[in-house]
Order: C-alpha cells, then sequence, then structure tokens
C-alpha cells in the first residue's frame, strides 16, 4: 500500500499532465482562441442578417403604407370620371342626369365592393347590434322590442371592421 508521502506524483500537477499526449495549455488556449473567434465572426455575421431583414421589413411596411390606398384610389378613377362627364354637359335633360348618376351609383358600389367596403343595411326586424347600428332613438313599433325599425343612414364595413356604423331607429319595449 502506497501513502501518501510515497505517491511518486506530486499533489499540486493534475493527472492529465502525466500523459504525454494531453495538448499544452498553451494549445489548449490556442484552440479556445480561435473557436472564440469562429463563434464571434459567426454572431457577428447573424446579427447583420438580422438587422438586414428587420432593415428590409420595415422597407416593405412603409411602401405598403404608401400605396396602400393605390387600388382604391384606381377603382375610384372611374366615377370620378363619369362625374366630371356629367358636368360637362349642362345641356343634358332630367332623364339623362339621372340614368348618369344611376350608373355612376354603381360604378361607386362596384369600386367599394372591390375594395371590400359593404354596407349595413339592417332590414327592419333585424335584431339591434350594437356592434354595427347606432340607434339614433327608440319609437313604439309593433315588433318585438330591440330590434330595428327603420335605417335612416347605410353603415360601412372595411373588410370585418367597422367603418361606420348604421344610423338606425329602435322599437321600445311594450
Amino acid at each position: 500500500m502506497i501513502h501518501p508521502e510515497q505517491d511518486p506524483t506530486p499533489a499540486n500537477e493534475p493527472a492529465a499532465a502525466a500523459d504525454p499526449q494531453a495538448p499544452s495549455a498553451e494549445q489548449r488556449l490556442a484552440e479556445l482562441e480561435a473557436k472564440h473567434a469562429e463563434v464571434a465572426d459567426a454572431y457577428l455575421r447573424a446579427k447583420a442578417e438580422a438587422e438586414n431583414a428587420r432593415r428590409r421589413a420595415d422597407e416593405e411596411v412603409s411602401k405598403a403604407r404608401k400605396f396602400a390606398i393605390e387600388s382604391f384610389a384606381e377603382s375610384m378613377l372611374p366615377v370620378r370620371d363619369s362625374l366630371e362627364a356629367a358636368i360637362a354637359m349642362p345641356e343634358a335633360k332630367v332623364e339623362q342626369v339621372l340614368e348618369g348618376v344611376h350608373a355612376t351609383l354603381r360604378q361607386l358600389t362596384a369600386a367599394l365592393e372591390r375594395n371590400k367596403v359593404m354596407a349595413i343595411a339592417p332590414q327592419p326586424g333585424t335584431k339591434f347590434d350594437p356592434h354595427q347600428h347606432q340607434a339614433i332613438s327608440v319609437v313604439p313599433a309593433e315588433q318585438e322590442a330591440n330590434t330595428v325599425v327603420a335605417v335612416l343612414q347605410k353603415g360601412y364595413l372595411i373588410t370585418d371592421r367597422v367603418l361606420r356604423p348604421a344610423l338606425v331607429t329602435v322599437a321600445a319595449p311594450k
């Protein structure tokens, strides 16, 4: 049995130092520095790529905001053209003007629908919906309470968001 006093390996020397194939401290430090440089380079490249992606996304959002109305404006141009044509004909008969107004209204309605702007015009008897309707008054009526009696002004949705609520009168409780 070997006593600690008789152990040939000094206590402060690591066991690996006795292994002749183990890398020296200088070699290990050089390896770690090389690995650090590699990781730092990869980090800087990833950071630059993320910054470029963020910048490209910001540019795309900016362009989308800037030109979002373009499609809608294109849809409205024929309506403007029709109104200008009507003004250019001061000698037109009332029937011609009325026909032109109806045609222009159809153009406008089609342009709004193409751009996902839809009318809110509840039928009488429809349950009052405070998310889409604005009650102007409550009137006595023969129909069920809290239902639409009449539409005073159409409302409009753009996609699923209320652009303007429909102005309605609502049946009073009996």
